[in-house]
């Protein structure tokens, strides 16, 4: 499948409600996540960014993400929900393909229930806490679902930083620096 171009910061698109797909099992629904997992791998041995990307991204409004995680095998989510959040929440640096010049601090919740779809429209469901920071990649991709993005969920103005002083600074105590591992070897 052909590398897709990620829509940017300030593309409208990126703000819409993504909608449910009807037919999880459909040739089209699996061209889209061949097109996600094709432009995400790209972007990862380029850039050393990316564990995650959702459809709006591509500019296809459907509620579909998928994830590839280090050392993990990749994982397509149709129609994901969260279903629960912990009340407990946490404050970790995102950053995300559609700005991937700037980086900033958030607030997740700790630990989220999620329920999803797969290709063959089974049903899963999920509880994800701190371990690789899957809940709060999970709750990021499903804000693009909605159309929220990082930047709507900064905690201070103040921990904006650029992508160059995010590395210098940042890089080695988040979850990027295993992924950046990863693709080293």
């Amino acid at each position: 499948m052909p590398l897709r171009t990620i829509l940017q910061l300030g593309d409208p698109r990126l703000l819409e409600v993504a909608l449910p797909v009807e037919d999880p099992s459909s040739p089209e629904v699996a061209a889209l996540v061949r097109d996600l997992a094709d432009t995400l791998a790209h972007w990862r041995s380029t850039t050393g960014y990316g564990r995650g990307i959702a459809a709006p991204q591509l500019g296809v409004r459907q509620r579909v993400i998928f994830l590839q995680l280090p050392g993990g095998e990749p994982w397509p989510l149709v129609n994901p929900e969260i279903t629960e959040r912990s009340p407990d929440k946490i404050v970790v640096w995102d950053a995300c393909l559609s700005f991937l010049s700037i980086f900033m601090q958030v607030e997740r919740h700790r630990e989220i229930a999620i329920r999803w779809l797969d290709l063959a429209g089974n049903r899963h469901e999920l509880r994800a806490g701190d371990d690789r920071s899957l809940s709060e990649l999970l709750q990021h991709e499903v804000d693009h679902l909605d159309g929220v993005l990082a930047v709507d969920r900064i905690t201070d103005i103040k921990t904006l930083c650029t992508r160059e002083e995010f590395e210098k600074r940042y890089r080695a105590a988040s979850p990027y620096a295993i992924a950046s591992a990863m693709i080293e070897r």
